[in-house]
């Protein structure tokens, strides 16, 4: 685990940045988890481009903060990286005890993920609250479909959206806000369960989405501009009309888009 190891020589590199410079010396769990955020998000999008060097890059990255967690862990006496590989190995083990000679029954991932609320008898506990709000309502849907609180096809959660659907054109125009603001919530977790029910995993299909629509508006924009017109000035039909022929002429998302 130490010594010439690659986590080995990242724990090394740490201890002597601890060691040399006031910056690195200062840090605390807490004032690094705002980059730990950042670097799992960049090597996700690294991942999402599958872009070798650039996840090689972020992978570095996202070390560097799990090697610091444990050298801090290492000088106030909490833990070192051989407790942190053990309770890892051990957590593999009661997962995969068919694996290992230590039984016939897996252990299910989802309830070992969240052992402290098996024993509290809570399906949907030990998922981090911190967790983006569409992965948390995919996550949740995942936990209760766990225990059999789910449809058996696609159909009842489409027609829950429509239903949702409803509700919120019912809401709308009454003036009250809080309660449009609720509808929309349910109407936004019915879209995520039919996703789920889809095969979709709906963080995926909108950020597909987001880049779909950066293109066609940047292509609306460029066409606007060869064509002598001012987005902050045309009105909302003239723009429609550049939208529908960017989506026609599939400029820069394929013959195939809708």
């Amino acid at each position: 685990m130490q010594g010439d190891s690659a986590l080995g020589r990242a724990l090394g590199l740490v201890r002597d940045l601890r060691h040399r410079c006031p910056w690195d010396r200062g840090q605390t769990p807490q004032t690094l988890r705002p980059y730990l955020v950042e670097e799992a998000h960049e090597l996700d999008q690294a991942i999402r481009h599958d872009d070798p060097i650039k996840i090689r890059d972020e992978l570095g990255d996202l070390l560097l903060n799990v090697a610091f967690q444990i050298v801090i862990g290492e000088e106030r006496n909490q833990f070192d990286a051989e407790a942190v590989t053990r309770a890892l190995e051990e957590k593999m083990w009661r997962r995969h005890p068919h694996l290992f000679g230590l039984g016939d029954r897996p252990e299910s991932w989802e309830l070992g993920k969240g052992e402290t609320g098996r024993r509290m008898g809570k399906t949907l506990s030990g998922l981090p609250p911190t967790l983006p709000a569409l992965l948390m309502a995919y996550r949740l849907q995942e936990r209760a479909a766990g225990v059999g609180f789910d449809w058996p096809d696609a159909k009842g959660p489409l027609d829950k959206v429509k239903e949702e659907t409803a509700e919120l054109e019912g809401e709308w125009g009454k003036g009250n806000a809080e309660k449009v603001a609720e509808e929309v919530g349910d109407l936004l977790f019915a879209v995520v369960n039919l996703a789920r029910k889809l095969g979709v995993e709906p963080s995926q299909a909108l950020e597909q989405a987001n880049d779909k629509f950066v293109r066609r508006f940047g292509e609306v924009e460029r066409v606007a501009a060869e064509r002598g017109l001012e987005l902050g000035r045309a009105t909302l039909e003239e723009l429609d009309k550049l939208w529908d022929e960017v989506k026609r002429v599939g400029r820069t998302v394929g013959r195939n888009s809708p």
